[in-house]
């Protein structure tokens, strides 16, 4: 898997994980990741699943320091690596 399918991905499990916690406080974050990835589909370039995936690893971190059991490790340790390919 390139590095730009792996954040693609990542984004995509974060976005779902966002609706499900709740969409209405994770509004912004989950329509910053929407048309991120729409916009991948689009044109094929990743930075946008960078940085608002970056913004999602914060927000879930801190979400997981509240309520541990809503979000898993694994999705924390997906988006981490995924952003950690980004010079790649």
């Amino acid at each position: 898997m390139t590095a730009s399918e792996q954040i693609e991905n990542a984004c995509r499990e974060a976005h779902e994980k966002f609706l499900k916690l709740d969409a209405e406080v994770y509004k912004d974050i989950i329509e910053k990741l929407q048309f991120v990835i729409v916009s991948y589909n689009a044109d094929k370039n990743p930075i946008g699943l960078y940085h608002i995936g970056a913004m999602a690893l914060d927000l879930l971190k801190k979400h997981k320091e509240q309520k541990p059991r809503q979000v898993s490790k694994d999705l924390i340790e997906t988006l981490e690596k995924a952003l950690a390919r980004e010079k790649e």
